[in-house]
């Protein structure tokens, strides 16, 4: 199964307000192994950055000027991604951005049915403690010493260990049949799996067995169970 697991940094909050997307980078996975094969790229937003975004991920006016308009990779960026599934951490936040982005530029949006929020499968795994991406990787043991600041490729990276961490691990087959069915919504997760049924053992007991019992029953002054 081939699963695209990608991050975004913007200008804000909101592409309705005017925020653009800044950076985006996607990384293939093949039945939860990464495979090399990445779409990364940086955008101009043709606006300003502000100083509250730009201190989230370090990317400046001055970097941003020569990039090109996500316009003239749109096309590259929807032939990277196919018909995939795409998983993001907060996925809705993201899925805003790219599909406003493409909107923008003419180009058919991406299905929120293809959309699988990592926030989501954390709360269905890990009620009630800390689901940032941070927290992910602190309780999985993966190391982030690396990231001093938000950059869309780098947490697509971690990501994509902290998201095979919340579907089992490597040790997927023991927790999923390979028949199961899964839905992910941004709630909840809801999971169908075909099992085996075994017809039941016989467990009356032995002509033996019952016998023996009825002596029993004779040496106990009237028995509940003897009726």
């Amino acid at each position: 199964m081939r699963e695209i697991i990608f991050d975004t940094e913007t200008t804000g909050f909101d592409p309705k307000n005017g925020d653009r997307m800044v950076e985006i980078g996607c990384i293939e996975m093949i039945n939860r192994v990464t495979t090399g094969n990445t779409f990364h790229a940086y955008f101009n937003p043709q606006r300003s950055m502000p100083a509250e975004a730009e201190a989230v991920h370090g990317l400046s006016d001055a970097f941003l000027a020569d990039k090109p308009l996500f316009a003239a990779r749109a096309q590259e960026f929807l032939e990277f991604i196919g018909d995939s599934p795409m998983v993001a951490h907060n996925a809705g936040f993201d899925f805003n951005f790219i599909n406003a982005e493409l909107s923008a530029c003419g180009h058919p949006i991406v299905g929120l049915d293809r959309m699988v929020d990592t926030v989501a499968l954390a709360k269905v795994r890990h009620p009630g403690a800390k689901l940032s991406l941070d927290a992910l990787c602190s309780r999985y043991g993966i190391d982030r010493s690396h990231r001093t600041k938000h950059g869309a490729l780098l947490d697509a990276e971690l990501l994509a260990q902290v998201y095979v961490e919340l579907r089992g691990g490597r040790q997927i087959g023991l927790e999923l049949a390979a028949d199961s069915i899964e839905i992910v919504t941004e709630t909840k997760v809801l999971v169908q799996r075909n099992r085996v049924f075994r017809q039941p053992r016989p467990h009356a007991a032995t002509e033996g067995e019952l016998a023996a019992h009825a002596v029993f029953l004779q040496s106990v002054d009237t028995p509940l169970w003897g009726a």
